[in-house]
Formats: structure tokens, C-alpha cells, sequence
């Protein structure tokens, strides 16, 4: 097996199926570190592959991506020989959005596609993106340059956003530091999220799709909206909880996705037809 630095852990060949996870915009492959023992418990044998991205973690001295084309070229050719096998793909928010650019890359070169795509918290590619809006009603649009302005208002307003929505422990406006070293991820993350545009299609996998029901930032009716990228099929799922329910209602989510493990763990892998 090729190793790669974009897994947080080693992938294990007896394992039926794969569960790669992408992060949410400032996160990491620790966001997904109670997955495996979690799911494990919960009677679903899957092999559970967190992506660590460039930038952040243990890839901290490495430059990040602002521009999603090229990311998803480099993970399409990184984990190539790991998506060759039977696997499932999640993504939280900036991560649903990695997951589907990556398999319309893969769709149109005809490479194995997953045998379902997990999408959560993020709008449809053909709906403007969000904007985080902080109490002092100061906003970052999701296009909001890369992280050169660490030290500004603006940075400690998008601090004061995520806190409202439950993506940085309030604590954290206490340490100034921790917030230099955080918000230019989070900056880079945005801009790479702008990137994409509006451009796509459906997909030829089935969509499951996970919306929190008290999420300010993502509406449960945005998250449907993916819906007319599903060639093969759709589900939604309302969870309680806010944007970051992966965190605040992890074992919610779990329940779900154990049995769409179990669901398509005995399936065929699905090769695309060049698009």
C-alpha cells in the first residue's frame, strides 16, 4: 500500500470498506479521531481514514491550499490507490464541498467513485456561499482573503463568529496567540471555498445528506438543495445541533452513519464512465 501524508492512519486492507473523512474549514483529522471506536461499538466494520490536510496538524510548516482545483488534483492523485478499493467519502462543511469536487473529478476520468457520498452542513454548489456574521455584525464571506491579517478586527470579529456558532471554544478569545496560529487556517479555508464558483453537475453516487437543525449559518432546505447533483439517489437527514454537530452531537451523527456503513458494505465498487 502507497503511503500518504493527507491519512491520519494507515489504511487496513482486511477492512470490507473505507470511510474517508474530509474536515470542516479550520479543522483537522482529529475531528474524526473517536470515529473508528465509535462505529466500531456501534457493529459497523469500516475502515476510517480522517484526511489531514496541508497546513494545519502535524502539516502546520506546509503551505495550505486556497485554490480548490488544485487540491483536489493533488488528493486525486495521492489517494488514488486508496479510493481504489471499496470506500465511502464524509465531509463536514468545507469537506462535503472537497468530497463532490473530488468525485466529479473522478467521475470524469472514469476512476472508481465511492459507493455513496456523507455530505454535511455545506450549500449546494449552485447557491451563493454563506456568510459568517459575528454579534459586532462584522462578516467574513466565505471569499474572505488568505490569512495575511491575523492580527487585525476583522480576525478577532470572524474569532467572535465561530464562537457563536460553536466552532472555537469561547476560552479561546482569551489566548490571542492560539488565535494567530488558528485564523489564518480558517481564512485560507474560505478563500478555498470561494474558489469553487458555481460550476457542476450530479454525481453518480448516491447522496446521503446531513443538515443541523439550529444551524444559523447552513439552512436544512440548503443543505436538500443537493438534491439535483444526485444521479444515483438521495437522502436527507435532520440533526439537532448547530453547523458543528459533528462535534456538539457526535453520537447523533454516528447513529446514522453506522447503518449507511453497514448499507453499503456489501456492494460492488461503482466505476465511472468518462464524462
Amino acid at each position: 500500500m502507497t503511503t500518504t501524508e493527507y491519512l491520519a492512519r494507515t489504511p487496513q486492507p482486511h477492512m470490507p470498506v473505507r470511510l474517508l473523512c474530509f474536515p470542516f474549514a479550520g479543522g483537522g483529522a482529529s475531528a474524526y479521531a473517536r470515529w473508528q471506536r465509535e462505529l466500531d461499538a456501534r457493529g459497523a466494520s469500516v475502515d476510517v481514514l480522517p484526511v489531514r490536510l496541508p497546513g494545519r496538524e502535524g502539516r502546520s510548516g506546509e503551505p495550505r491550499f486556497t485554490e480548490l482545483t488544485s487540491l483536489v488534483e493533488e488528493l486525486d492523485e495521492e489517494l488514488d490507490e486508496v479510493l481504489a478499493s471499496p470506500h465511502l467519502l464524509y465531509g463536514h462543511s468545507m469537506g462535503a464541498l472537497i468530497a463532490y469536487a473530488l468525485i466529479r473529478r473522478r467521475q470524469e476520468r472514469g476512476a472508481p467513485l465511492p459507493r455513496a457520498a456523507l455530505l454535511a452542513a455545506y450549500r449546494a454548489p449552485h447557491l451563493p456561499p454563506p456568510r459568517i456574521d459575528s454579534d459586532a455584525n462584522a462578516d467574513a464571506d466565505f471569499g474572505a482573503g488568505s490569512g495575511s491579517g491575523a492580527e487585525s478586527g476583522a480576525d478577532f470579529d470572524l474569532a467572535h463568529a465561530l464562537v457563536a456558532l460553536g466552532g472555537l471554544p469561547e476560552a479561546l478569545l482569551g489566548h490571542p496567540e492560539w488565535l494567530r496560529a488558528l485564523l489564518p487556517v480558517v481564512r485560507d479555508d474560505l478563500a478555498l471555498c470561494a474558489s469553487a464558483g458555481s460550476a457542476g453537475g450530479p454525481v453518480r453516487v448516491p447522496l446521503h445528506l446531513f443538515a443541523g437543525a439550529d444551524d444559523s449559518l447552513v439552512r436544512a432546505s440548503e443543505v436538500t438543495a443537493w438534491r439535483r447533483y444526485a444521479a444515483r439517489g438521495c437522502e436527507v437527514r435532520v440533526l439537532p445541533g448547530g453547523h458543528f454537530f459533528l462535534r456538539t452531537h457526535e453520537g447523533w451523527l454516528l447513529d446514522e452513519v453506522a447503518p449507511l456503513v453497514r448499507r453499503y458494505g456489501g456492494r460492488r465498487t461503482v466505476h465511472a464512465a468518462a464524462s
